[in-house]
Order: C-alpha cells, then structure tokens, then sequence
C-alpha cells in the first residue's frame, strides 16, 4: 500500500535510493517533546505494546513451550491491558491467524508479501512483524514494508552479515475522533552481528527522519541491544526518545528477553532490556511499564512484553 502524497512518495524514494550509503545519512533533531501541562490534557493518549510473541516451534511443543501452549495466555495478557496499538515481533502465519480470529476489533497489517527467505519452514523462513490497531480508533492511510538490507525492497535480503533477513513494517494512522495523524513504525533487528544491528538501526533512523520533525511517530520493537549500545545511538540521534527512560530514568531495569527461565535464575545475570517503545515529534510518554504476567505459571513468551501510553500533541 503506497502514500499518494506526491511530495511524500518522492521524499521515500530519495531516501530508498540513497539507502546503500546509510552512514552518511543526516539525522533530524528531536522537537516537540516539551510540553505544557494543558496541551497534554488537550492531547489524545494511545496504549501502545510491544509483544515479541515466540515463534510457534516444534523444540519449544517437545517442551511443552510451544504456541499451542502459550497462546491462550499470551492472547490474555494482551487484551488485559486494553492496548489500542500492538507492535509484534516473531510471527508466524498460524499465529498472525490466531490473533485475527481472536481479537476482530483489531486490524493487522504486515503479514501479507513475499517470505523472508528461501526456507519453508521454520523460524527464519516466514516470522513477521506485523502491527495490530483498534479498528473503530482509526482509519490506516498508508502503510509499507521495507527489508533492513543494502537492497531495501528486495523481500528477504540481507547484508552486514545479517543472521536473517530483517524488516520493518509501518502504518500511517488516523485518530478517526481527532483527525490527528501519526505513524507506527515496527522492528525486530538482527540477533548475532552486531555490525547488522547497527547498520538496521541507522537505516531505519534515516527512513523516519524524512518526515518533518514534529510530525509524530511511534516505534516498537525488539532490538536486541540495551540502551546504553550504540546500536541505539542512531534511533537517538534521529529524535526518538525512549518511554520507559524517560519516565524511569535511565538505570537498566533489567531483562525482558528471559527464554523462559524464572526472573532469579543465574543465567539472566547481566542481560537487560532490549525491547522498546520510543516516540519522536510532537508526542509524550505518559506512561511505560514492563508486563510480567504468567498467567496459570505459563510465560506467554520468552519476552516481557512492553507497554507505554503516548500522548500525541
């Protein structure tokens, strides 16, 4: 689905072209963070997760870990915290169909397209990030995938060493009761080389900063890196700002990625928060926490799930 802003597709197209040279790319400053205490109460707030959900995979049924385990509770964690935006990471295609049947008051975009690889199967052949967004709050305006590569619109391609072909995924949404317009953009970067993972993120930072500065956006994702790497260096440069940081100061607050191990186990030591909420432009954390919920003693994931509430001025 493309923007028929003329201005805007031939805005895309110079970044997409200049893409290879991604190191080079200028990066727009932060603006609109500020606010006064009467525009926030003027302004609409959004409860925004990020859920990187555990593909659906054979090893993990052996262990009684599988999708078919988890995905009552992980549905009921979700809908717990009445979330009017879901960014998801590690999707599979009887997972996305899950979601759909079982949460109709929410659309889902991301999916659809070519796989990400030659593999039919498995964890790296067809996990997606889709986006997921009340239906009745907002009208879709636009929204596109590109792939996190030196060829961006090649499906399944990958560079920098990249242990997977990475993407992102991003929606324009209209507040239907507002008129207030806004983007959501949704990653899950490389998990081996971190040359990738840098290289992802500034890719990523100099798509968004086409849009002028104010103008607001939301990015969910797993990064796979702490705060403090400079993996996040570029996201920072180009405006965004973490909720969960912001609003919690920036004192690691410990890890969300578990692999299913109790929160005291051993092997968790020193591993932190690699999933992420930012904003930049003309938006507000309100709110932001980490959801630890284990529903009947089973994880919906091995990952914490994310929440913020993000005021769009």
């Amino acid at each position: 689905m493309e923007n028929t802003n003329p201005q805007q597709v031939a805005s895309r197209r110079h970044v997409i072209k200049g893409l290879g040279a991604i190191a080079l790319a200028p990066f727009l400053p932060a603006t609109g963070m500020a606010a006064t205490d009467d525009e926030v109460k003027k302004s609409s707030s959004h409860k925004v997760l990020t859920c990187n959900i555990r593909v659906a995979l054979p090893e993990d049924e052996a262990k009684g870990l599988g999708w078919n385990t988890r995905r009552e509770v992980c549905l009921q964690v979700i809908r717990n915290q009445q979330p009017d935006i879901i960014g998801l990471q590690e999707v599979l295609k009887e997972q996305a169909a899950y979601l759909q049947q079982q949460m109709p008051k929410y659309a889902l975009f991301g999916f659809d397209g070519p796989e990400m690889d030659a593999h039919p199967t498995g964890y790296h052949g067809i996990a997606k990030n889709p986006i997921m967004w009340l239906k009745q709050r907002y009208e879709l305006l636009a929204g596109g995938t590109y792939w996190l590569s030196e060829t961006p619109l090649v499906a399944g391609s990958g560079s920098w060493n990249t242990a997977r072909a990475r993407h992102v995924n991003w929606v324009r949404l209209r507040e239907i009761k507002t008129g207030k317009e806004f983007r959501v953009v949704n990653l899950h970067l490389d998990h081996k080389s971190h040359e990738a993972k840098v290289q992802q993120a500034k890719m990523m930072a100099a798509e968004s900063s086409q849009y002028q500065p104010g103008f607001p956006q939301i990015l969910t994702g797993d990064f796979n890196a702490r705060a403090t790497s400079n993996v996040l260096d570029s996201v920072k440069a180009a405006g965004f700002v973490d909720s969960y940081a912001t609003l919690h100061g920036e004192t690691d607050p410990g890890v969300t990625a578990h692999g299913f191990e109790p929160i005291d186990s051993p092997k968790l030591n020193g591993k932190g928060k690699i999933d992420f909420i930012f904003c930049k432009g003309n938006c507000k954390p309100l709110a932001a926490g980490i959801i630890k919920d284990k529903p009947k003693g089973i994880f919906p994931s091995d990952h914490f799930f994310v929440s913020a509430e993000i005021a769009i001025l």
